[in-house]
């Protein structure tokens, strides 16, 4: 008796597996979302970060205290909140003349100027009108930050979190 039932045991063990198996296959064709091109979830990553982003404005308190901050600072010094090799988003440096948004390069270089202010009363009216989303490089309207490369788009850009805490922290010398 038991030389009968084992072996039908197992036939209907193997049936059920085999069963089993073509239902799971039997579901719809094409890439899982996790198996998208690197490219393609880079950007739609991207998309998910710029809806974050906040629209607020940094207002003109906001604003003049990042210009009282950074014109304390020697020239050629100023807001850099990234420090390590390669590129490290946009900056506030100060000039000769005022202060300078730029990009940095490598923790301590400031690139050429992308817009200059030579008052705190112009460099005030621009950034109280500005917000993180502004910054981030998707705002068409923002043609200073603004930029269709999806690279530069909210990488290492300033933020209200990067600008306030510029103003609570350690001056470094």
């Amino acid at each position: 008796m038991a030389a009968t039932i084992i072996p039908l045991i197992a036939w209907a063990v193997i049936i059920f597996v085999i069963v089993a198996a073509v239902r799971a296959n039997r579901g719809p064709r094409g890439l899982l979302p996790s198996q998208n091109s690197g490219e393609e979830s880079a950007r739609a990553y991207g998309l998910v970060l710029r809806d974050r982003l906040d629209h607020a404005l940094f207002g003109p308190v906001l604003a003049g205290q990042v210009w009282d901050r950074v014109i304390t600072r020697p020239v050629g010094e100023g807001l850099i909140h990234e420090f390590h090799r390669d590129y490290c988003g946009h900056g506030l440096i100060r000039t000769q003349d005022g202060i300078k948004l730029c990009e940095i390069l490598d923790g301590y270089h400031p690139g050429e100027a992308i817009a200059e202010w030579r008052s705190r009363e112009e460099f005030v009216a621009f950034f109280a009108e500005q917000s993180d989303y502004s910054c981030s490089g998707w705002d068409e309207a923002s043609p200073i930050f603004f930029t269709s490369d999806e690279w530069h788009r909210n990488n290492q850009r300033l933020t209200r979190a990067k600008l306030q805490r510029f103003l609570v922290g350690p001056l470094l010398a």
